[in-house]
């Protein structure tokens, strides 16, 4: 159960941040309006929202999650793998320190973006790509097994649809992922029941599971009707400036 959520409205320089998507300029005050409802829905969900103040030094200072991995009996400041982010990290820290968190932090040479790191419950999926690196993996690894986590590590770097692993893969609870169809036959996912999302829908992918709900994008019909059928609550969330951005649900929050 989630009880706390960190967020960071985009700043009126959203548009200047990191892309690979060719979708268009961002329309920074819908973009408002926006993370202002995926806010509400957290709170809907029971979290208590708290709120940095948009950052125009870091225009994808809005994607929190790159910035810590948090688990129960582990709190990690990541290092992110772009170095425009670098500055992102303090604030961050500074927020979650002063919540009482206790926080590790990832080390040089290591680079290491939350949006790679995927809960599974007592096991954490670790993705390598273009900002995760092995020796940011292997820390935040080490990290974990001292907290009795599991672990292991999925190499998402050849997959070109996808930035980071949670882009293409959420944890549902219930011994249960959805995942787009290039990682569904990986092994590491082998032992669990699959909901694959349809290519076409493959932005769907990044859900979030909260408390008794599940955040999905809004416009695909089929991933939302899977999740019904499976016996979930889905919360749609209109995610069209975001992902012009490179960024997903996920990406918008850190929930602890």
């Amino acid at each position: 159960m989630f009880t706390q959520a960190l967020v960071r409205a985009p700043s009126s320089n959203f548009a200047a941040g990191l892309t690979r998507e060719n979708l268009g300029v961002p329309d920074h005050a819908l973009a408002l309006r926006q993370h202002a409802a995926y806010c509400d829905a957290l709170r809907r969900c029971g979290l208590d929202v708290h709120e940095l103040p948009p950052d125009p030094r870091h225009p994808d200072a809005t994607f929190v999650e790159d910035t810590a991995v948090l688990l129960p009996r582990c709190a990690v400041l990541t290092r992110p793998g772009a170095p425009s982010r670098a500055g992102e990290v303090e604030a961050v820290g500074q927020a979650l320190r002063a919540q009482g968190l206790v926080l590790q932090q990832i080390e040089a040479p290591g680079t290491l973006d939350g949006g790679d790191i995927c809960e599974a419950g007592e096991h954490v999926f670790i993705g390598l790509s273009a900002r995760t690196n092995a020796a940011g993996a292997e820390q935040l690894a080490r990290c974990l097994a001292a907290a009795g986590y599991a672990s292991s590590l999925v190499d998402v770097s050849d997959i070109s649809s996808i930035l980071h692993l949670k882009s293409g893969l959420s944890w549902l609870g219930d011994g249960r992922l959805l995942l787009i169809e290039a990682l569904a036959g990986h092994p590491a996912f082998a032992g669990y029941d699959r909901i694959v999302v349809d290519s076409d829908e493959a932005y769907a992918a990044n859900a979030v599971r909260v408390n008794a709900h599940v955040l999905v994008a809004a416009g695909y019909a089929r991933t939302t009707a899977r999740l019904r059928e499976a016996g979930y609550a889905p919360l749609e969330l209109d995610m069209s400036e975001f992902r012009k951005m490179d960024g997903g649900l996920s990406c918008l929050s850190l929930r602890y």
